[in-house]
């Protein structure tokens, strides 16, 4: 019997010829992963146990972004502390704020994980990077304390469910939509400690951003990784990455055996899909927008680490050309990464957003986790292109978000409740 995508890493980073869901390995690690809030977690129990020496500064990745630019004083002496840890410990990828932007973001875009490697992350939405062909999944500070020490984590090898997506989408509807309308058709635990992975024909159709919002969105299926095939798609994206760019050429072609066992397989036709508004307080609640009548917002975020790239720039920019944000609602535009920012200020979409009446913001997870630069008042209504929208994820608990493409987001936003781009 052959092995899935994931399965194939598994074995390769632990020294085996095989593995099989179930099995407990120590796996390797080519990356670790923290922002500045887990990092702070981790700090403690290193000190803990009086670690002095990390296993690997090249192979450890510190990127404050959660609070960042600092909120209030708490943040910046966090900041701080970080940036003291990375100097100490000579790490090769810390990232200072406004040279670097959101963690997945950064890691896609810099190559810190290429096809068949392996990263575990001080957070749950690690799993992006999946869509280039690694293992990479979100674990708690004591995992990354131990990572750090020894560059490996003791790991359940996770059975694999294969999503197969078929057919030609709908205008409008783009990765958001598949993985809103896979979540609520099969639910948001149905791939609990389980590898999601996608696949099908239908991605001949989808850009590379599509493929790291729904792998980033992966671990609200419960999913232990998301993970996606390497093929022309995959390669052309990672030849514009940093590594590649400083010789790091070797590209691994990743592709699961043709007699791999799965715990489950679902087909899916994306021609059937409308575009996707998952209604609170679930990613998994997911209604087609024609289903989304009448309902008057306050706020719009477009951007951060699920649909921050430049892909999603651009199509919200589309939308918003020569249009103006509707007077009673406000619009944050966040593009995932710095150099996503330039690249929208020198093509002109920056323009765009801000004679809309759009505030376009320097890169940060602020609003999605409720934290800053754009949370929401009582009763308040946001559609936003973040990845949750649990009860009272973006602010106060009577708030309500709604999950949506960054086309809808944007339209809705002109619109001034939530509406398809059809309709401006």
């Amino acid at each position: 019997m052959g092995m899935t995508l994931t399965e194939k890493i598994l074995s390769e980073h632990s020294g085996k010829e095989k593995v099989i869901p179930g099995e407990i390995i120590n796996m390797k690690l080519d990356m670790v992963m923290a922002n500045e809030l887990s990092a702070m977690l981790t700090f403690d129990i290193l000190n803990q146990w009086g670690v002095e020496k990390i296993f690997n500064p090249e192979k450890v990745c510190l990127i404050p972004d959660h609070f960042t630019p600092n909120k209030d004083i708490n943040a910046a002496t966090i900041s701080k502390t970080v940036r003291e840890f990375a100097k100490k410990h000579k790490i090769k990828h810390y990232y200072e704020q406004g040279r670097a932007g959101i963690e997945h973001a950064v890691i896609a875009e810099k190559g810190l994980v290429f096809p068949g490697e392996t990263m575990i992350g001080g957070d749950s939405h690690t799993c992006t990077s999946g869509a280039l062909g690694a293992f990479a999944t979100g674990v708690g500070s004591t995992d990354i304390a131990a990572a750090f020490l020894t560059g490996e984590v003791w790991i359940k090898v996770p059975p694999s469910i294969k999503l197969e997506y078929i057919g030609k989408p709908k205008e409008y509807v783009y990765g958001k939509d598949l993985i809103i309308y896979t979540l609520t058709k099969y639910g948001t635990d149905f791939a609990t400690y389980m590898a999601l992975e996608y696949g099908g024909d239908a991605f001949k159709h989808f850009k590379i951003s599509d493929r790291l919002t729904m792998a980033n969105m992966a671990i609200e299926a419960g999913g232990k990784n998301g993970i996606f095939p390497v093929d022309d798609i995959t390669i052309k994206f990672l030849k514009e990455t940093d590594r590649y760019r400083t010789g790091d050429t070797e590209i691994k072609e990743m592709t699961p055996d043709d007699d791999a066992e799965y715990h489950a397989r679902h087909k899916i036709d994306v021609s059937e899909i409308e575009p996707q508004v998952a209604f609170p307080y679930s990613p998994g609640n997911g209604h087609p927008v024609s289903e989304a009548k009448d309902i008057k917002i306050d706020q719009v975020v477009i951007g951060t680490c699920t649909n921050g790239w430049y892909q999603d720039m651009a199509l919200a920019a589309s939308v918003f050309k020569g249009r103006k944000v509707h007077p009673d609602v406000r619009v944050i535009v966040i593009p995932g990464s710095v150099a996503i920012q330039q690249k929208c200020i020198k093509d002109g979409l920056a323009e765009i957003f801000i004679e809309s009446g759009c505030v376009f913001s320097t890169s940060t997870c602020g609003p999605c986790i409720g934290g800053h630069m754009g949370v929401l008042g009582p009763e308040e209504v946001c559609v936003s292109t973040t990845n949750r929208n649990f009860l009272g994820r973006m602010g106060e608990r009577t708030s309500k978000s709604y999950l949506t493409n960054p086309a809808v987001a944007a339209a809705s936003a002109v619109a001034g409740h939530i509406a398809h781009p059809d309709e401006l």
